[in-house]
């Protein structure tokens, strides 16, 4: 079932009795929607027409109202069970940083199979907030929804690319690494899956959330936090703290995250953190997209490595002058591979992983 009315009149039905609902994502082929409903085990597939096919599955503990899977760019994705008190937690505090009233209306474009998009949907219901739902992001659906009175948009940075913001009081930037510049109504946002969605605003963790840097390591307890995974394991530690897998600091405050773990290049010793690389390149006017990641290496350990989509052939060495210019020589790429398109997820995440083992 799409986003849509439909899709937000069943979760209430779902709700109301007591079940959990899995928004399965609509673009996996079949043999890969397969392989998920076989890792997640629901107990019934609703179609968009009302259908109901019960299976053969796990029934969820009560209080559970959400599995979602994570974003994973390799592998079947781990389905998160979110309980109801984690979904109020969480709507109640974003409402409350920005400064939501009865006058605002959100609208809804993102995947409903990731927590960013589903999350509009559930901070509406439990708040009672108006709501407007589309089934995908169009330029046209953002402004036929400002023509409706929307007020709020979860976004991520390449659709906000395509759009005048002035058009939402508010619009909130999730997925990948936001761009430098923003418009002053434009709020970034950070979280994961395990979070129920974004947690820290503007580098400023929300009401009630917790947040300690261990071993460069974000850490996190929150009332929104997940209860367990699907398969029924919990790195939740006993008094309730949760490590993210992001390498981040504060500075006066602010929370910093510099990238996921597995993401950082060590090269000849030196560390490379692949989104600075690729913010320096993507100012190269012939490059078109990017993304940098570290590919094994004998001698380097790893060697710091750059997909570019280019209409242009550009040699190594220029474009490692480039990002001398900006960054230390250990942050140029040593190899360069061209590519029709960067993969992405439907988040705008880069999936470095894919693109290591395609080397």
């Amino acid at each position: 079932m799409p986003a849509g009315p439909e899709f937000v009149d069943q979760l209430r039905v779902a709700w109301d009795k007591g079940d959990a609902i899995f928004p399965l994502d609509q673009r996996l082929p079949d043999i890969a929607k397969r392989d998920v409903i076989s890792s997640v085990r629901p107990t019934c597939i609703i179609t968009i027409d009302g259908n109901r096919s019960p299976l053969d599955g796990q029934p969820v503990e009560p209080g559970d109202a959400l599995v979602v899977a994570t974003s994973g760019s390799t592998g079947t994705p781990k389905g998160v069970v979110l309980t109801h008190d984690a979904v109020q937690a969480s709507a109640h505090a974003v409402h409350e940083r920005l400064n939501v009233t009865r006058s605002d209306r959100w609208f809804a474009c993102l995947p409903v199979s990731h927590v960013g998009g589903l999350s509009v949907i559930t901070r509406s219901v439990v708040t009672n907030t108006r709501l407007h739902v589309t089934d995908r992001f169009t330029p046209e659906a953002y402004y036929d929804a400002a023509d409706d009175g929307c007020t709020l948009v979860s976004l991520v940075a390449t659709a906000l690319s395509r759009v005048d913001s002035k058009r939402f009081r508010t619009i909130v930037l999730g997925g990948s690494k936001p761009p430098e510049s923003l418009p002053v109504n434009v709020t970034t946002t950070y979280g994961m899956t395990e979070t129920g969605s974004g947690i820290v605003y503007d580098g400023v963790p929300l009401r009630d959330v917790e947040i300690k840097i261990v071993d460069d390591e974000i850490v996190v307890r929150a009332p929104m936090l997940f209860r367990t995974y699907r398969d029924g394991t919990s790195p939740i530690t006993s008094d309730g703290w949760f490590t993210t897998g992001d390498l981040g600091r504060f500075d006066n405050g602010v929370l910093h995250v510099d990238g996921r773990r597995g993401d950082l290049i060590i090269t000849g010793g030196e560390n490379v953190w692949p989104e600075q690389v690729e913010h320096v390149l993507l100012n190269e006017p012939r490059i078109r997209d990017v993304c940098v990641a570290g590919v094994p290496d004998a001698e380097w350990g790893q060697i710091v490595t750059a997909w570019i989509v280019s209409d242009d052939v550009i040699a190594l060495e220029d474009l490692r002058e480039v990002v001398k210019q900006s960054l230390p020589s250990h942050c140029a790429p040593k190899k360069i591979v061209r590519i029709d398109t960067i993969p992405r997820t439907a988040l705008g995440k880069p999936q470095r992983s894919v693109l290591v083992a395609s080397v």
